[in-house]
């Protein structure tokens, strides 16, 4: 019997979803052989009638699923040089699974520590204010999603996309992220989903380095040869003599370096690799109580259902203000990955079941609120507003704090109200005219106002604004031709969100697949 697809199933609360089962065994007439959830969203529109919705796929016979082949490099044609992936996030991740499921065996060098030291250097960063400019929220196994609670919803429309899902189950994540209409996995969990990847790429005769940078790339004529590779913290002298630095002959160099990586955008430029500067957006992240949020979005059921998220956006101000990376029941993060300067990201456990949801509240920023055309000149824009936070918070990695009803009237702070910041690395009371551009500030004014109409209680004076969100996307747009590589630099392959070309995990890990194919493409000719 072939498969049948049910749509648009509702299910009111307090309804198990074994009630899906039923209905698909009397559509059968018997027992199913195969059942299979495909989608689950909630309906709360009516919140005195808040359901959840359904597409369900099932069918009497059982249902065998085929495993996907790739196709081989054959052995005449194995790269004599090897494949280089800088970066292990998801894009870098995602690409050299791939490449080993076409039988590449790559190297993936990651400027950070792993997982499991990642997460110590950022608590001795929490706890004693000493930054490790290379292992931390930023830099590290996982990339920068890993301390963002690992949402996977994304406002792109690729094949690719349940492809992603799908392979981050394979290796631990949970399976309800198949159907979810907001998927995510947690920080906590996807500690382990990235160590079982790695893990993967280790067993089937790839390479991960840790505290390992790329240096630099050599050209030869028009195609990238050499690579310099430095170990962080070298304590011996490498094998072209020069201490912490090692040379590399290459086939192809996939860059998958995140957002942050400002040092490696300079070395690019200063090798003619072209680039340009990127809109993005920078503010800051909003704290509220989570069952406030909870009881705006669903009323009195909010205790039935699992944490609220929320997403606005507002046209009032003369730019385009918006919530970002939304993390119900979480914490605000320190994420500077530069000294004396102050970064903040939100995260959240695979539970979400913090005392308060925090979210990005941003506003679009362009080239002409850059001041230069000069390619790296956003990288210097958010320099600028964190080292004013910094700063401004007393020069200690504190962040600084105004509370929602003082920032709409230009007043310092003094004492916080039933909101009490989540920040783990101290606050101070600043006025945050001194951090964000004027034109920002007065943007998100209007912002805060507009969107309390959509999210009652949003505009709550006692929420906490925390200063500075300035690493929202990458700043620039490292150019790449029909064939994915750099159009100055051929078997040079920019990738993912630190490239310009993702916003967030699922868009990243997908580029990284579809890099992987280009990087398969390349060698088969």
């Amino acid at each position: 019997m072939s498969i049948q697809t049910l749509s648009d199933v509702k299910l009111p609360l307090g309804r198990g979803e074994s009630d899906l089962i039923k209905l698909a065994e009397k559509k059968c007439g018997g027992k199913v052989g195969y059942f299979a959830i495909k989608k689950k969203s909630l309906d709360a529109r009516d919140k005195n009638n808040i359901r959840y919705v359904y597409t369900i796929e099932f069918s009497k016979t059982p249902v065998k699923r085929e495993e996907r082949t790739f196709a081989q490099l054959p052995a005449e044609k194995q790269p004599k040089k090897s494949v280089l992936v800088v970066g292990s996030g998801p894009a870098g991740l995602f690409c050299a699974i791939r490449l080993l499921e076409h039988g590449i065996k790559p190297i993936v060098i990651e400027r950070g520590g792993s997982v499991e030291e990642r997460e110590k250097d950022i608590g001795r960063f929490i706890e004693y204010k000493t930054l490790d400019v290379n292992s931390n929220v930023q830099f590290g196994e996982g990339g920068a999603g890993t301390f963002s609670d690992g949402k996977l919803n994304t406002q792109t429309h690729s094949a690719l996309n349940r492809e992603v899902l799908e392979i981050f189950v394979r290796f631990g994540a949970p399976k309800e992220i198949l159907w979810l209409a907001k998927p995510h996995i947690g920080s906590d969990r996807l500690k382990t989903v990235v160590k079982n990847m790695r893990q993967y790429i280790l067993s089937q005769g790839g390479q991960v380095l840790f505290h390992t940078r790329l240096e630099d790339i050599f050209l030869k004529d028009g195609r990238v040869d050499e690579v310099a590779i430095r170990k962080l913290n070298a304590d011996t002298v490498c094998p072209n003599g020069d201490f912490g630095v090692e040379k590399l002959p290459i086939s192809a160099v996939v860059l998958a370096i995140g957002h942050s990586a400002r040092d490696t955008f300079e070395m690019l430029l200063r090798r003619g690799v072209p680039m340009r500067q990127k809109d993005f957006a920078v503010g800051v992240r909003i704290e509220h109580l989570q069952s406030a949020i909870g009881y705006a979005q669903y009323g009195k059921a909010y205790t039935q259902l699992p944490a609220a998220d929320y997403k606005l956006v507002s046209h009032v101000a003369d730019r385009a203000c918006f919530t970002f990376c939304m993390c119900p029941g979480g914490l605000v993060m320190p994420a500077a990955s530069e000294e004396c300067g102050v970064v903040v990201n939100g995260m959240s456990n695979y539970a979400r079941n913090e005392r308060n949801a925090n979210s990005a509240l941003i506003a679009q920023v362009t080239q002409a609120d850059f001041g230069s055309e000069h390619p790296l000149a956003g990288v210097e824009f958010q320099r600028r507003l964190e080292r004013a936070a910094f700063r401004e918070a007393g020069e200690t990695y504190a962040a600084p704090v105004q509370l929602v009803g003082d920032f709409l009237s230009n007043k310092v702070s003094s004492r916080f109200g039933e909101v009490q910041p989540s920040y783990p690395a101290g606050t101070a009371f600043c006025d945050l005219r001194s951090v964000l551009p004027i034109a920002v500030v007065d943007a998100l004014k209007l912002a805060i106002t507009d969107m309390d109409r959509k999210l009652k209680g949003f505009a709550n004076p006692e929420g906490v604004l925390t200063a500075v969100e300035s690493r929202t996307s990458s700043p620039v747009r490292i150019e790449r031709d029909e064939s994915l590589q750099s159009v100055g630099a051929q078997g040079l392959f920019p990738c993912g969100e630190g490239a310009g070309y993702a916003g967030g995990i699922t868009s990243s890990a997908a580029d990284g697949l579809r890099i992987a194919e280009a990087v398969f493409e390349r060698l088969q000719c």
